[in-house]
């Protein structure tokens, strides 16, 4: 069935206009009644035929036309709609005033005119219809399962086949057709229910949705009012059927717009809700940033306080701040009095620094005796896993006056409000010696001009990076060198320790990658080969590397002639990898022994082997240093190799760019606002589908 309408889908225009065409002339014909004695034509089926055909071609055509629905522009899709209908609403009105007008002015017109302003009326109609129940499909199916898609298809099924038979039916409702009638009432009505982008509109589109619903409305009331101003005239040629077809096309429309209108409707008092929520939100991240632009202890600390009174609209509220040099909080809209009863209050409780939430404060135990004007009562506190800092108290006058959601934004706020005094005092501390400013500059200076300005780009592969150092100045590097036209070498490691010993570390590996790569002659037959590249740097660094420093480094050479890529291992972490033939995402498992561990260099060149990949169009690599799989939770928890790897089966169909970034924010989500375990770095490069010629 599915097969047959593709088939007959780039048909439906020339049948619907060749149809209207017949469906004209055969109303023109009936409409001559000495022509219509003499041949008997046309015959009722003929009309019939001609309009059902019509119909159909009209409402295959739309079905097969692409989505008008983009992201969620909903009110510009139902203005899209009305633009239009009410155009042909406009011209159903002005040709049927201009058919009065004539009968008026030309009383022996006769039906001609007549059945041709209703035939052009009737494709305006129709069209009319079509536009609007293919509208309304894309609205059902917004963010829809796939059982309401499948829902919709039987939908379509019934109704077309009631219209039909209506149209065949005579004047008369059989006992066949009413239950199915009753049916897509029902089924109407379900899928009704299932519109969800209206949770994605505010209070202000709305209100448009229902004046743009009840404006096709009242088109629909303009078709439906000619329509029956001519169901009795004696001139219409059409056959009763005809008029049955349209009235019951008429009822669905309007049944169907009318349902989609209270649905909007009664949606209306959750708009202020979902708003508020969405302030909520751009309230937290707007603090958020304001947080990390506070200068000072005591900045942070306001701007916590004054924009969580504002986000939870509190009525009174204050902030107790825990420090050693006595420094004052803040309130609002609070006496002593009340402070120093709930502040004892929780204390005989131990409840002073936890996290609480109280909705009923007259009905609670304790709290009823304080007599307090207020109904609810949330205490957070901000507190590091070695520090409190103090206690967050937030009233409102009204009992059940926050809500879990509440609570968790305040604790993402509390968070990031710890995690700035911290990085605030850490930084004062550092200041404090001049010996450790001067360290931090200079492995900062260092360290900045070690990392690429500019990523390898080409037509064959996609690479992204990010690198997000856990102090000042940290010990991951990555670096990569063009060849030739066709081969590229990329570099990635981690030196132990850290400041400024670890940056001169990096420095001393930088050059020596870029000094190596010169003896790489693949014209000459003299590639250099990656467990040759180790031994040599292990050689190099032996001369200048401490005893009791080392690196870890995975070298990879990559050739797009060969589509493969040949790499070694020096005690880093294992590559990632996802191969786009057999859909698998595993590690490839190679020895390798840390540069500068082993200074002999027979002996370590005997612990690095080479390793040889053909590489595939879409296959992933991800490369990272131990601070991401390294990264810890609360519970103190790693992040693991596996979830790494789960994340990649999830995510490996992404760009590189969106591939990176799922990464990142899956192990900030893992960590929670928690500072970095250790230095994260982390290189994807995804093989294109389109390869450049050789």
């Amino acid at each position: 069935m599915i097969a047959l309408l593709r088939k007959l889908i780039p048909l439906a225009l020339p049948v619907a206009v060749l149809s209207w065409l017949g469906l004209l002339l055969c109303m023109l014909l009936r409409a001559s009644p000495p022509a219509a004695a003499r041949w008997g034509f046309p015959p009722d089926w003929a009309i019939l035929t001609t309009q059902a055909l019509f119909a159909a071609g009209v409402f295959l055509h739309e079905r097969a036309r692409p989505d008008r629905l983009r992201g969620t522009e909903f009110v510009p899709l139902l203005r899209q709609l009305l633009v239009w209908p009410g155009a042909l609403a406009a011209v159903c009105v002005v040709l049927h005033l201009t058919e009065h007008l004539l009968a008026a002015y030309v009383p022996d017109r006769g039906p001609v005119l007549l059945n041709t302003f209703y035939v052009i009326n009737l494709g305006l109609f129709v069209y009319f219809l079509a536009r609007t129940c293919y509208t309304w499909r894309s609205l059902v199916f917004f963010r829809s399962q796939p059982r309401i898609r499948q829902e919709w298809r039987w939908f379509e099924v019934l109704l077309g086949v009631a219209l039909m038979f209506r149209l065949v039916s005579g004047d008369t409702i059989s006992w066949f057709i009413l239950p199915v009638l009753l049916l897509l009432a029902g089924l109407g009505v379900y899928l009704s229910a299932h519109q969800q982008w209206i949770a994605y509109l505010n209070r202000r589109q709305k209100w448009e949705i229902v004046f743009l619903q009840l404006a096709i409305l009242g088109v629909m009331a303009v078709f439906g009012a000619y329509f029956y101003s001519l169901q009795d005239d004696p001139q219409l040629a059409g056959p009763l059927a005809q008029h049955a077809f349209l009235v019951l096309t008429s009822f669905f429309a309007g049944f169907y717009a009318v349902m989609g209108f209270l649905v909007t409707l009664f949606n209306l008092p959750t708009a202020g809700v979902f708003e508020q929520k969405r302030e909520e939100i751009l309230s937290m991240q707007r603090l958020s940033q304001l947080i990390q632009k506070g200068q000072s202890e005591k900045e942070v600390y306001s701007l916590l306080f004054d924009s969580a009174v504002q986000t939870v609209e509190a009525d009174a509220a204050w902030l107790d701040l825990d420090t050693d040099g006595g420094a004052p909080g803040f309130s609002y809209q609070v006496d002593a009095s009340t402070r120093e009863g709930i502040c004892r209050l929780l204390a005989d409780y131990n409840i002073g620094h936890i996290e609480y939430l109280n909705n009923d404060l007259p009905n609670s135990a304790g709290f009823r005796a304080l007599e307090l004007p207020y109904g609810s009562l949330i205490v957070m506190p901000l507190r590091s896993t070695k520090h409190h800092y103090g206690t967050l108290y937030l009233l409102k006058e009204t009992r059940q006056g926050f809500d879990r959601e509440n609570l968790s934004l305040l604790q993402i706020f509390t968070n990031q409000t710890v995690l700035s005094i911290e990085n605030l005092r850490l930084l004062q501390e550092s200041l404090q010696s001049e010996r450790v400013k001067e360290e931090l500059k200079i492995a900062s200076l260092v360290q900045e001009s070690l990392i690429p300005k500019t990523l390898p780009a080409d037509s064959w592969f996609e690479i992204r990076w990010h690198s997000l150092p856990a102090r000042e100045v940290g010990g991951d590097f990555y670096d990569f060198l063009q060849l030739s036209a066709s081969r590229i070498a990329i570099i990635i490691g981690d030196v132990s320790g850290k400041g400024t010993t670890a940056a001169f570390h990096v420095a001393q590996m930088k050059g020596i990658f870029h000094s190596l790569m010169l003896l790489d002659k693949p014209e000459k037959g003299q590639p250099l080969q990656p467990s040759k590249f180790m031994a040599m740097a292990n050689q190099a660094l032996s001369h200048c590397l401490e005893r009791s420093s080392f690196i870890t480094a995975s070298f990879y050479i990559v050739d797009y002639k060969e589509r493969g890529f040949a790499f070694a291992r020096a005690g880093h972490c294992h590559t990632l990898y996802y191969n786009a033939i057999t859909e698998e995402t595993f590690y490839f498992q190679t020895e390798g022994l840390g540069l500068g561990i082993l200074r002999d260099g027979a002996a370590y060149e005997k612990r690095i082997k080479n390793m040889y990949y053909d590489y595939n169009p879409g296959d992933v690599m991800v490369m990272y240093t131990d601070g991401i799989v390294e990264a810890r939770n609360a519970q103190d928890e790693e992040y693991g190799e596996d979830r790494l790897r789960k994340l990649l089966e999830r995510s490996h169909y992404l760009e590189a760019e969106d591939i990176k970034q799922s990464i990142i924010r899956d192990v900030e989500e893992f960590s929670r606002g928690l500072p970095p375990f250790d230095d994260q770095t982390l290189l994807i490069i995804k093989f294109k589908n389109a390869q450049p010629l050789a």
